[in-house]
């Protein structure tokens, strides 16, 4: 076994492993990322299936996130019923609009 010399050591090649070699290397961050499976079971294997909006912006701006573009499916929220009327609540935009949860143009009679 030869010995690797690097700033990081990073534990899992799962979204959260990859993502965080990706950001250091662009703060010029050397780290290596080891993973007990194979490159191909890595790559094939479906993770992360639900990211919060967050992510999703993380990975755009950082340059991953085309394929997330073209093959991710967006959640465009659930419906929650009280009182007798329905209501919207879009999880993409609750954060940073937390009225329209409750705007009435969202809600419909059950």
């Amino acid at each position: 076994m030869s010995e690797i010399r690097t700033q990081v050591g990073i534990v899992g090649a799962g979204p959260a492993g990859l993502l965080l070699a990706h950001l250091l290397h662009l703060e010029g961050i050397e780290s290596v990322v080891i993973e007990s499976r194979s490159q191909q079971y890595v790559i094939e294997r479906v993770r992360a299936g639900v990211l919060e909006q967050g992510t999703v912006d993380l990975l755009h701006e950082t340059g991953l996130g085309s394929r997330l573009a073209r093959q991710g499916m967006r959640h465009e929220g659930i419906y929650l019923a009280f009182g007798g009327v329905r209501h919207h609540v879009d999880f993409a935009h609750s954060l940073a609009a937390p009225s329209r949860s409750t705007d009435k143009t969202k809600s419909s009679p059950i």
